[in-house]
Parts: structure tokens; C-alpha cells; sequence
């Protein structure tokens, strides 16, 4: 394939994350949190900044923008409903929309909730999925601009991906994730056995992520808010799974 990526470190737990088309040479910050990590990731890898994608509005997803596209001239993509909040965005794109880097393309996906224009990026061909703060192995992103309802339906979306899509995530939160999922899925193995991973991948200081839809569907406890088991470990039996989503969502806010 001729799709490479790069996955490092921004600020304290965000994820710079760079794609690359072999192909054209064409390459892609996925959001930008901030500038030196991003410049150094692309000097590693020899590698020419054209693009940066962008998911949502919040600060530590844009801030690096100015300084990048004044360097490199990459060309700004970004959810066209948040286009006032984005600095310099070339581009405003909507669900449906395609995007192109270089030889890949993804289809855009509206995923509200997070934010009120909140997108992701799945490139089908490549199968990866750039999901910003909409869904983290093993959680989601908190509800600031939208309703659970909202969120629900975006993470909803997500779920009809191939089962082998990879998943590339804004934040390394998947260990806070784990130790909070296992509290309302107790009785799930495969949960237990990610949980496991996860703390032995984060004590060697390696990265959680990528995780892989099939995997999430299997563990990730909002995307499993049709369970019987979790409806009563929750005491909701019989409830929706949008009710049964936001009680989660409700319950980690609190955790």
C-alpha cells in the first residue's frame, strides 16, 4: 500500500499523527497540536508537509496551523460548520465529502458530540479511520458542544467500518479507559485481556494505539451499549442503548 504513517507524541498525552503517500509524496498532519514535534517528525522521516486535516476546533487540534502553513504552505481541511473557529482553513468539508492526499482518499464523516462539526476521516482503501476526539480505544470524547444522543449516533457511524479498520486516536487515554471500562463490563474476557495489554504496553512507555474496530466492538464499552450485561451491571435493563450510552458517558465524567 502506499500509505505510510507516522504516530509520535504532542504536549503531554496528544497524538501527532502523519500520513504519508509513497506514491506522490504527498503528506498529512492529522490535526496540529504543535509545531516542533510535527517539524521533527517530518525531518525523520524526510518526509514534506502538503496537508493538514483537521477534526475539530479545540485549541490542542489547531494551534500549530499558523506556524505550519507558513512553513510548508500545506493546504488546511477542516469541518466546514467550525470553519470561524479554525484558523486559516483553505477548505470546509461536510459528511459525504471527499478528501484527497496525494493518491489516498477518505470519505468525511460528521461526528457530533465533541464538538457541534466534528469530523472524522476514513480512508476505506487504506482502511484507517482518523477519529480525533469522537471515539478512544476503550472511550470516547467527552460531550462539550452536542447531546449523548448526538455522540451516540456519531460513534454509531463509526461502528459500520470494516472490523479491521485501524483506528488512529487524538489522546493517549486508553489506560484511564481500561481501568473505567472494566468497572461496567467486569464479566467481559476480552476486555480483561486488553486491560492486561494495555498496562503492560503503557509500563514499557509504548504507545496503545493504533487499536482496531473489531477489537473496540469486542471491549470498548461505548460502543457495546446494547449489552445485557452492561444494562445490568448499570441497573438499566430493558433501557435503550442511547440511555444506557450516556449513563456511561455520564458515569466517566464523574470517575
Amino acid at each position: 500500500m502506499p500509505a505510510e504513517i507516522s504516530q509520535f507524541l504532542c504536549a503531554s498525552d496528544n497524538f501527532g499523527v502523519l500520513l504519508h503517500d509513497s506514491a506522490t509524496g504527498a503528506t498529512a498532519s492529522i490535526d496540529a497540536c504543535q509545531e516542533a514535534p510535527i517539524v521533527a517528525a517530518l525531518e525523520k522521516t524526510g518526509w514534506t508537509l502538503t496537508h493538514i486535516l483537521v477534526t475539530h476546533h479545540h485549541a490542542d487540534h489547531v494551534d500549530a496551523i499558523p506556524p505550519l502553513k507558513a512553513r510548508f504552505g500545506a493546504r488546511v481541511i477542516g469541518p466546514a460548520a467550525e470553519s470561524k473557529l479554525i484558523p486559516e482553513m483553505d477548505e470546509g468539508v461536510r459528511e459525504g465529502d471527499r478528501v484527497k492526499v496525494g493518491s489516498l482518499e477518505a470519505s468525511v464523516i460528521h461526528t457530533p458530540g465533541h464538538t457541534a462539526g466534528h469530523i472524522v476521516y476514513h480512508f476505506a482503501g487504506e482502511r484507517l479511520l482518523f477519529a480525533g476526539d469522537t471515539l478512544f480505544s476503550l472511550g470516547c470524547g467527552r460531550i462539550f458542544e452536542g447531546t449523548a444522543a448526538d455522540m451516540f449516533g456519531g460513534i454509531s457511524k463509526i461502528a459500520t467500518l470494516p472490523d479491521e479498520t485501524r483506528i488512529y486516536c487524538g489522546h493517549e487515554y486508553t489506560l484511564s479507559n481500561a481501568r473505567f471500562a472494566l468497572t461496567v463490563d467486569p464479566d467481559n474476557p476480552a476486555l480483561r485481556a486488553r486491560a492486561a495489554e494495555v498496562e503492560q504496553l503503557r509500563q514499557a512507555g509504548a504507545f496503545t494505539l493504533p487499536t482496531v474496530l473489531g477489537q473496540e466492538k469486542a471491549t470498548n464499552p461505548f460502543l457495546r451499549a446494547a449489552d445485557a450485561g452492561i444494562a445490568r451491571t448499570l441497573g438499566m435493563e430493558g433501557r435503550p442503548p442511547v440511555e444506557i450510552f450516556a449513563e456511561l458517558r455520564e458515569r466517566k465524567n464523574r470517575g
